[in-house]
């Protein structure tokens, strides 16, 4: 009588979807994530259009000093809004060149897809060929130049930011900064670099009295002919002059110092 053993189940490995997929879905969640979050913050630091576009606060600049002036006051409030601005411009251009758009909208997705969300342990495969990390970076850059330089994209992307940068410029140098209310911008020039400009200003500020008022005490001591003739003789009569002080000062302590004890010592 023979013995049969229990039925063997079939198991079959099935791969996470995760590893299939040609992109890291993780961290293109976790992009799209932090990206949403950033436009919400721009969005709600935008002022209101019909501040913007209020009519009554537009003038004609009476010199170019003051329109320079003008657009540097009317960015530091406006800076959201004039971003939509060149935003929109860019977004009409392209839409009005579907072409373009296209080749855009194909270069952007080969570099998300071929290079920066691709999982680090699925190499990249075309037509049967293993590409490297490097090799399929620099077919990215030369397909970025390609599609950039030798076809319409980077003259219309060029022409639109020019073209949106030129609505701001004339808004700003024509919209009057009077009435708005500057003083909330303050804190954006407060950054690191900003605190170490202003610490080394305010040092070098500090220093320049500080060496004047030396230079010129120094002078109302000592003999300037006596001065001239000796240039190494300041150092000299620093060191004389310093238990002098010692010697005259209020404190006891000062006063039997061990400067002011050598100068008694020298002058018996």
């Amino acid at each position: 009588m023979s013995s049969t053993g229990p039925p063997v189940l079939p198991i079959s490995t099935v791969q996470s979807t995760e590893s299939q997929s040609p992109i890291s879905v993780s961290a293109f969640r976790a992009f799209l994530s932090r990206l949403n979050d950033s436009f919400r913050n721009g969005i709600s630091q935008r002022r209101p259009w019909p501040e913007l576009t209020d009519r009554s606060a537009f003038s004609k600049p009476e010199s170019f000093s003051e329109a320079t002036l003008r657009i540097r006051k009317n960015y530091s409030y406006f800076r959201v809004n004039y971003l939509m601005v060149i935003g929109f411009t860019l977004a009409f251009s392209l839409l009005s060149h579907p072409f373009s758009l296209l080749l855009l909208l194909g270069l952007i997705f080969s570099w998300v897809f071929m290079y920066l969300f691709r999982p680090a342990d699925q190499p990249l495969v075309i037509f049967g060929r293993t590409f490297s990390d490097r090799e399929t970076l620099g077919i990215l850059i030369i397909l970025s130049v390609f599609v950039i330089f030798l076809t319409s994209v980077g003259s219309l992307l060029i022409s639109a930011i020019m073209v949106g940068f030129g609505l701001v410029c004339a808004h700003g140098a024509f919209r009057a900064p009077e009435d708005l209310f500057l003083d909330e911008e303050e804190p954006a020039n407060t950054g690191f670099l900003s605190f170490l400009g202003g610490a080394a200003s305010n040092a070098a500020a500090a220093a320049v009295p500080a060496v004047s008022a030396t230079q010129e005490w120094t002078y109302e001591v000592f003999d300037m002919e006596l001065m001239r003739d000796t240039p190494t003789i300041n150092d000299e009569l620093l060191n004389t002059l310093k238990p002098s002080l010692h010697c005259v000062d209020s404190s006891p302590a000062a006063c039997r110092g061990d400067d002011g004890a050598k100068f008694a010592a020298t002058s018996e």
